[in-house]
């Protein structure tokens, strides 16, 4: 079920992979697990609070749910307000380098930058186009983020072969039971 995404965006999906809705897996289980993820994922490595980690799930869920509308469903609208919390307490500004470059960068350290960065990607990814083919997968049990490579930008499903085919016995069964 791997359909990574390109360049650091692929970074965005393992971090809302973090939470397995198939299995109820939890990667973020401590502070310590989040200061290790971050530090793994090369967003540095600061010293988690438990609020830190409280905010990250928190982020990491109203993520899932942006996903969740680019494949379709209708946006919680709590999603973008957690967001744009994020971005507050990233301090999130712009910069410009010495060839007069705009960029986005967070000005908070800690915890807070680490998932700053993670919103600096997101912005970059909407400028290129790539930022609205990450989703989550469909299937209410599974919620899996994943790029979507399709050429008109139609996969609602991380991968057809187990997702799809279940959602499709599930409707077809439906259909024949009440028929």
């Amino acid at each position: 079920m791997s359909n990574p995404a390109p360049d650091q965006l692929e970074l965005v999906r393992a971090f809302v992979n973090t939470y397995d809705h198939e299995d109820g897996t939890e990667q973020l289980t401590d502070t310590a697990t989040l200061t290790a993820w971050l530090g793994d994922h090369g967003l540095g490595a600061p010293v988690a609070t438990a609020r830190d980690l409280e905010r990250a799930r928190e982020l990491r869920e109203a993520l899932r749910a942006v996903l969740q509308h680019h494949g379709g469903l209708e946006l919680d609208p709590a999603a973008p307000r957690a967001v744009d919390h994020a971005a507050e307490r990233a301090k999130l500004s712009v910069a410009f380098d010495d060839h007069g470059d705009a960029r986005i960068e967070p000005k908070a350290s800690g915890v807070d930058g680490a998932l700053g960065r993670l919103l600096v990607v997101i912005a970059d990814a909407q400028r290129d186009g790539t930022w609205s083919r990450l989703k989550a997968c469909a299937a209410e049990d599974c919620q899996y983020a994943f790029y979507d490579r399709s050429r008109n930008r139609s996969a609602v499903w991380c991968d057809m072969k187990v997702c799809g085919n279940r959602q499709k016995v599930r409707s077809f069964r439906s259909r024949h039971t009440h028929a």
